[in-house]
This record gives C-alpha cells, structure tokens and sequence, in this order.
C-alpha cells in the first residue's frame, strides 16, 4: 500500500527485508536474504560485459495482455529501420516468452561461441535473445523458482555477447516482482536510460500502472513515459471510431497528468498488428499507412529523442 511504499528501507539498505514496512511484503525473504545485493565482482563482470551498450530502455506493464511484448518488437523494429544502428532485444518474460514468435524465430537455437552465447539475429543489426530460444518445444512450460529465473537473466546480461549495440531493449513480464527487481539489481552495475510503461485506457489496468509507476520510483529507475495501447478501434469501413477500453476515469492521459510523467503517445486497435506478430513480421513495414504505424513511429521518436537528451547529460556529468 502507499504508507508501506513511502517506508521501504530500500533494496541496498541493511534494514531491507526487516524493517517494519517490510511485513507483508511479496519480496521480503528475498531483500532479507541480501539478494537484492550486487557482488562487486559480479558487477564489474556485467559492467564489462555491456560496456558497448550506449542505450538500455525496459519495457514494463503492470498487467499482462496490454500490448508489451508488442510494443517491444515495435520498437526494436521500428529502431533497426534506421541501418546504422545496432539494437538488441532481451526477452526475459521467462514463462511466457513471446519475442521468439512475434520476430519470426520460432525454433531457433541459441549458438555458443568462445565469446559466450550468440542472439538470434532478425536483420544484421538486430539480435535478439529470449527463454524461447533454449526450449525443446514453444509449448513447454516453464516451471521456475524465482532464483533459478534470477539465475537466468544474470546469465543473458553476463554470458551473451551483445556487442556494440545502440539500443538493448528489455521487454519484460506483468509486475513488479523477482525479475524486475533482478533487471534493476543487475543493470544499475551499467546504466539504464529508462521505462517506458504500456497500459490499456480502462481503470482496472490503470490500476496497476499506477504500481508500476510507483515501482520505478522506489528503485530509482526514471520513466521516459507510458503508452496507451489499444486507444480506440477506427472502423475501416465507415471510419468512425468506437471506445473498445472505455476510458472510464480518464485514461492514461489524466494519469500521466496527475501523477507528472510523460505521455509518450496513444496507439489505436489495427487487427493486422495481431497478425503481422503471429506471422513474425514487423507490422511498421507491413502495414505502413495504418493510423497504428504512424503512431508507433512518432513514439519510437520520442523514445530516441529522450535517449540523446539523457545520453548528453551522462556525458556532461562524466
């Protein structure tokens, strides 16, 4: 609740897990255990590992089904376009990895080489690495403890050659539990640009955004903004537009204004952005002239203008 938020010890401090406020917490036995600690010598080895990477975005949701893992290979899609540029997409919704199908990888392997595991690689400059990869079949539950998922997101960030890569893209499960603290934990050892956060315009997903937001707060992880989803379905047809996720208490819109983060745009329902991910195929270069399309790209802009803006300020401060 918000008087336990506003308690939270924290993550890194010597109360985490035994404080008061920590009662009744999901992530207790963990912070208690120390965690959500970083070994100095594991932290100069993921440190060493992603020195090449200039830009880390996460994409996060505080409810399942609203479009992240979409967003996601919208995104490095929509990043990739531009040749010069290396992008590296990490899945680890580790027990619904949907990268592998939305990119047009179902069935790829995961090859070793004497630098560590390679990506998967859609185009020249986009890789991609994902659970998905390392299952015998993409219907193979995925039954993990949460130390054995932390575990494994240690070892995507540690053990996979990225590279010089521009932007490394993290699109990652519903919530705010084991693996978002693991991501936070793991990538403040380097340095991470940002959230983008995905909703639904109705109040029970606006609900839980409001969590996530609060969660990145928490961590000090910064918000580049939120991205309301399936914002409204224009009829092909006769092109009047109807409310799928009725806006009840305002949408994203009066949530980012209330809680002062950035709005980074609004993305109408197209039923070819469900099929062009079922078929792996980037629906940006599909269906380029979809009210969807131009959307995304002004977003992604955005995206990249925030990147640049907060890429200078590092520097400065460097």
């Amino acid at each position: 609740d918000e008087e336990r938020h506003h308690d939270c010890p924290g993550t890194s401090s010597a109360q985490a897990g035994r404080a008061a406020a920590c009662q009744g917490c999901p992530n207790q036995k963990l912070c208690a255990a120390g965690a959500a600690a970083t070994d100095p010598v594991e932290a100069a080895e993921l440190r060493e590992r992603l020195r090449g990477v200039k830009h880390i975005v996460l994409v996060l949701s505080g409810k399942g089904g609203v479009g992240k893992s979409t967003f996601s290979a919208m995104l490095a899609h929509g990043l990739a376009a531009d040749e010069a540029k290396q992008v590296a997409l990490l899945d680890i919704d580790i027990c619904g990895p949907s990268i592998p199908k939305m990119m047009g990888l179902e069935g790829e392997q995961v090859h070793q080489s004497g630098s560590g595991w390679s990506p998967v690689y859609v185009e020249e400059n986009l890789g991609v690495m994902s659970v998905g990869f390392l299952l015998s079949s993409p219907d193979d539950a995925v039954i993990w403890r949460g130390p054995k998922k932390n575990g494994l997101i240690k070892q995507f960030l540690r053990d996979v050659d990225w590279g010089e890569v521009d932007y490394l893209i993290v699109d990652t499960p519903p919530g705010t539990s084991d693996e978002h603290l693991s991501i936070v934990q793991y990538l403040g050892a380097s340095h991470i640009d940002g959230a983008v956060i995905i909703t639904t315009p109705q109040e029970v997903s606006l609900q839980d955004v409001r969590k996530e937001i609060n969660f990145c707060h928490k961590v000090k992880l910064p918000i580049i903004g939120v991205v309301e989803n399936m914002s409204g379905f224009i009829c092909p047809n006769c092109k009047k537009e109807s409310q799928i996720f009725p806006p009840t208490t305002g949408g994203a819109e009066k949530m980012c204004q209330n809680l002062n983060v950035s709005l980074l745009g609004k993305v109408p329902l197209d039923p070819q952005i469900g099929k062009s991910c079922d078929k792996g195929q980037s629906f940006l270069s599909e269906v380029p002239d979809s009210p969807a399309t131009s959307s995304y790209r002004s977003i992604i802009q955005r995206i990249q203008e925030y990147c640049d803006q907060h890429h200078c300020q590092e520097e400065k401060i460097i």
